[in-house]
């Protein structure tokens, strides 16, 4: 390898993606061009990147295997970047057993760090730390460090422990600033504003109050009676009965401990469960059918007990009921949680994220859009949607997974 490329790969290690340039803008052999796909990304040409990186990919000899790799490791980051999830994870898998096959342990490493991230983008937590469980962060230079302590960080916030969170983000934060790359230190500083911002909503006696990720958790580990809007359930007592299937119940639940210790006329839990305006006999017989249905499966933690205005919920051992809310909830506010973290977003990406439809998610932007709280750009197949940071809350925190069973 001569001077110029090895320059320039070290000027790019340091986050210097012009100095790079300076080094290689001229050249189109296989190394120059990878590593001027390495330099568009990282000033923000995805779009260039990935044509430069392809081009690199198919230059490369058919002996230079762990070349070609490390292309695919950079489209992918390119992908995971910008919210391609669509892209190919198969094409990483492989070139991270080739990288590994030949003794590149660093790139490799990276590999497996992009997986985990796009994992925990699409909320599989188990196969996310099942593979950043079998890399070893020890030998790692400290911008690999820095993003090895991110992932472990962002799976211990999604699984409510704080503490091992905020121990992760000093470590790196203190890798990053070894590596002195602005934009990774940036990037640790964001993450840890995740665990100063609001994750979730208390909603108690008719007041409600932001919680902060550690209150969340300490709220798991309480003796109070929950009912958990993030998983549609109820917990207390460490037993959860999941309503996730039950909308109507879960909602009268909800209803009941948001007033609690107080009760709810019949008419306010008609409207809430069955949206009907004017409670007739019809409404009045099905609200005794659901209430019924709640107090079986309630059974052990609460009763619901009958009043002269409604009915109000009687738990068995818990000291208090409670609600656990979003930050947000509104009509699609599971999209504009994801299109909260500032990137561009396709549909494709947010059905993949949320695990439903894309003409589904299609039809949420649209009407986003003409609420005003989502702008477009681009058409066909490249048009992406994106939205400003929501003030005040940790929206992408919890989405897509769901708290955990504590």
């Amino acid at each position: 390898m001569d001077s110029l490329i090895t320059a320039a790969g070290l000027a790019l290690a340091a986050g210097d993606p012009l100095g790079a340039l300076d080094r290689v803008a001229l050249r189109e052999d296989a190394p120059a061009l990878a590593l001027r796909g390495i330099a568009m990304a990282q000033l923000g040409e995805l779009e260039r990147a990935k044509l430069l990186l392809r081009r690199a990919g198919r230059a490369f000899g058919p002996r230079e295997a762990v070349a070609r790799a490390r292309c695919v490791v950079a489209e992918a980051e390119i992908a995971l970047v910008s919210r391609d999830l669509g892209w190919p994870a198969k094409a990483l898998d492989a070139a991270r057993i080739t990288l590994e096959k030949h003794g590149d342990r660093l790139n490799a490493a990276h590999a497996g760090h992009l997986k985990v991230r796009r994992l925990l983008l699409i909320g599989r937590l188990d196969e996310a730390e099942q593979v950043l469980a079998g890399l070893d962060p020890t030998p790692l230079p400290p911008a690999v460090r820095a993003a090895h302590e991110l992932a472990v960080a962002g799976i211990a916030m999604r699984r409510l422990r704080t503490r091992p969170a905020r121990a992760a983000l000093e470590w790196a934060r203190h890798a990053a600033r070894r590596a002195g790359i602005p934009g990774l230190i940036a990037e640790v500083e964001s993450a840890s504003l995740a665990l100063a911002t609001p994750a979730a909503r208390l909603i108690a006696q008719g007041a409600e109050r932001p919680l902060l990720l550690e209150e969340v958790e300490a709220l798991q580990a309480s003796p109070a009676l929950v009912v958990d809007a993030f998983r549609y359930a109820v917990r207390a007592e460490g037993a959860t009965i999941s309503l996730a299937t039950r909308p109507v119940l879960f909602s009268l639940a909800r209803t009941l401990a948001e007033a609690w210790p107080g009760d709810v006329s019949r008419a306010a839990l008609i409207a809430t469960a069955f949206g009907g305006r004017h409670a007739d006999e019809s409404h009045r017989a099905r609200l005794r059918v659901e209430i019924g249905r709640l107090r079986a499966e309630l059974a052990g933690l609460a009763d619901i007990k009958a009043t002269k205005g409604g009915f109000t919920l009687a738990p068995r051992q818990a000291r208090a009921v409670v609600a656990l809310a979003r930050p947000i909830e509104e009509r699609h506010a599971d999209v504009l949680a994801l299109l909260a973290d500032g990137e561009a977003w396709s549909s494709s990406a947010l059905a993949v994220a949320l695990g439903t439809g894309q003409r589904s998610v299609q039809r949420a932007l649209e009407m986003l859009v003409e609420a005003g709280k989502v702008q477009s750009f681009g058409h066909g197949r490249a048009r992406r949607w994106m939205t400003p940071p929501v003030a005040g809350f940790t929206t992408t925190l919890l989405l897509p997974a769901p708290l955990p069973n504590g």
